[in-house]
């Protein structure tokens, strides 16, 4: 099989993305998929914002209004903003450490399509007879009495993805644990594969709760079981208890790979090595580490007593130490610095202040009287959008510009880069900034208007432009992504010229096999260490011999499609006869397909030693 490209046809190329196995062709995917439900988490977003434009308006119905805002927030967490992140961890750790691929290939397409076909299960809930309206939350006791069939979507859209997240936890784990190369110590591995480790580690331990709690509402559900019925003995805060278990750890979920994005643009653009790496390591492996310890500050409402108030309110105070380590590391690593202001740099340097804010309003929650203050109010609003947008957002785009010419060998253009950078970024304080002082004013949040004269008029109308802005900011970018891919302008391996790590010194976008020969590390910034010895490529650690690959398969998509076929069974199993059968068809349908993949001999298939060197002089390498 040659490991040369060649021109393929739109069939083809489809089939071998259905196939892939992968690791860069699933990040593709995964921030392809990502980005598509990120543009419709958008939409939602900006009709709340122009139904909250102006009081007594009613441009969208209140049962409509709570869709929408359930809706938004269950894509842009679940289906966008993680997707999108496990992407970037899927495109670059894998190099970053010097592997050939992940740990379990195979996994990592199957992850992929249960995450699709979870999100797709989810969306089409608005064709089906009413999206999800509980809230993103979808606290039990609001969840039990919603009518349509959308907490059953929710359910188990959510349950069908988080199987696909797990598994992608736990493929990374083992990547970082077991393929490293030749002299990637722990401690000399960059800091995007330290934040994708840690947040695999959060995401193995977070998603078991989300998972039984979910179980359980769709057994409340579908089957008649009474786990949060209170009338029949059961408990509703057991499911708050559940999701905040599951739920604050999802934030650093979410924001620690963006530390590592900025960690990564930092260093490049300051033209130095990380400052503090040690200390943003341990402070990593702490974030992850506490980020256990305080889910019940979302629940000192609730009336859990003085006692786990006061113990909830420490541990979240304590939590600010790490982030605060990590702020300065990053102010410290520009300090002196060569920099140079890119697209990504920018983005880098925005964040610290947008995020710090995001911090800031969170200490300000963690005192328990306080927060029976805020907590209904837009402040919490306000508070929440600074942290995810203000970081994971951010970084997200950030990323995108700084991986981009990895990717696809292309280089996104420059000044529509940063047009986009300022409009995104006026918008979003334009946006979320003023809620602050709508909420300190009294504004509930979860509302589907207000009243003329209550002051909150002219708040709510700058809110809503600030997300007009916004809007225009991510359209201006789609624009420059395809501008980019027609003209197709290829660059080489290192097209910023002052990468640090592995994932520059090959490529772009890089062979199937990442590396002809695995990379001899020699320490910290491993191939900023070879470049100052006038080198152009990494010293490897092996000689050149026969790489073993994997084959592709499509039984990824039978086992998530069965799932998906199985859930409109269980659904719809109580109206309709067919309900059973459909239920029982889609889940012959998965464990058919994950019988066939049992006891299927696959051994892969192995790159003979004379085509990578053949390889080589195509592209004018030395072998």
């Amino acid at each position: 099989m040659s490991s040369v490209a060649q021109k393929r046809s739109i069939g083809a190329s489809i089939w071998d993305y259905l196939t892939t196995v992968d690791h860069k062709k699933i990040a593709i995917l995964y921030i392809a998929a990502g980005g598509f439900f990120f543009l419709l988490g958008g939409l939602e977003a900006m009709f709340i914002r122009i139904q909250l434009a102006i009081p007594d308006n009613s441009f969208v119905s209140a049962g409509t209004f709570n869709e929408l805002l359930t809706m938004h927030g269950t894509t842009m967490i679940f289906f966008a903003a993680m997707p999108i992140l496990i992407g970037f961890m899927n495109l670059i750790m894998p190099l970053q450490i010097g592997a050939r691929d992940v740990a379990f290939p195979f996994l990592n397409s199957l992850g992929f399509w249960l995450f699709f076909f979870g999100g797709l299960l989810l969306n089409l809930s608005w064709f089906l007879g009413g999206a999800p309206d509980a809230g993103w939350t979808s606290y039990a006791s609001l969840a039990l009495l919603s009518e349509s069939h959308g907490i059953d979507f929710y359910a188990l859209g959510i349950q069908i993805s988080g199987f696909g997240t797990l598994m992608g936890g736990i493929n990374f784990l083992v990547t970082v644990i077991n393929m490293r190369a030749p002299g990637m110590t722990y401690m000399r591995m960059p800091m995007f594969s330290w934040t994708t480790f840690i947040t695999s580690a959060l995401i193995l331990f977070a998603f078991p709760p989300l998972t039984v709690a979910l179980f359980m509402l769709t057994f409340d559900r579908m089957f008649g079981s009474n786990f949060f019925n209170v009338v029949a003995g059961g408990n509703t805060i057991i499911w708050e208890h559940f999701f905040w278990i599951f739920g604050h750890p999802e934030v650093y979920i979410l924001i620690l790979p963006a530390f590592g994005i900025f960690s990564e643009i930092f260093s490049t653009f300051s033209r130095k090595r990380l400052f503090g790496y040690s200390s943003m390591v341990f402070a990593t492996v702490l974030i992850g580490f506490l980020g256990f310890m305080v889910w019940a500050h979302h629940m000192f409402t609730v009336g859990l007593g003085n006692i786990a108030n006061a113990i909830f309110a420490v541990a979240t105070m304590a939590i600010a130490v790490p982030t605060g380590i990590k702020i300065f590391n990053w102010l410290f690593t520009m300090w002196g610095g060569s920099i140079k202001f890119t697209t990504p740099m920018l983005y880098a340097a925005a964040f610290i202040p947008s995020f710090v804010m995001g911090g800031v309003t969170g200490i300000m929650q963690a005192a328990a009287p306080a927060d029976y203050q805020y907590h209904d109010t837009y402040f919490i609003v306000a508070h929440f959008h600074y942290v995810i947008v203000g970081g994971t957002v951010l970084a997200i785009f950030a990323a995108t510009h700084f991986y981009w010419p990895k990717m696809f060998g292309t280089m996104l253009n420059e000044t529509l880069g940063k047009i986009t950078f300022v409009l995104f970024l006026i918008g979003f304080h334009l946006t979320f900034f003023i809620q602050h002082f709508l909420g300190l004013m009294g504004m509930p949040r979860r509302i589907v208007t207000f009243l003329d004269g209550q002051g909150l008029s002219t708040g709510n109308l700058i809110s809503s432009i600030g997300a007009g802005v916004m809007a225009i900011a991510v359209l201006i970018m789609l624009v420059n992504i395809i501008i980019t891919s027609v003209k197709n302008v290829k660059v080489g391996n290192d097209p910023w010229e002052d990468g640090r790590t592995l994932e520059w010194s090959i490529p772009s976008p890089p062979p199937f096999y990442n590396f002809k020969q695995l990379p001899l590390v020699r320490g910290i910034d491993a191939f900023w260490l070879e470049k100052m010895e006038g080198k152009d490529e990494m010293t490897p650690a092996e000689p050149l011999g026969d790489v073993h690959m994997p084959n592709g398969s499509i039984i990824p998509v039978f086992i998530s499609l069965g799932f998906f076929i199985a859930s409109f069974g269980a659904i719809y199993r109580q109206e309709h006869a067919w309900g059973d059968p459909v239920l029982i068809i889609g889940l012959i349908i998965s464990f058919g397909a994950m019988l066939t993949r049992s006891l299927k001999d696959d051994h892969g298939f192995h790159i003979p030693k004379s085509e990578l060197v053949d390889d080589n002089k195509d592209k004018g390498v030395k072998a």
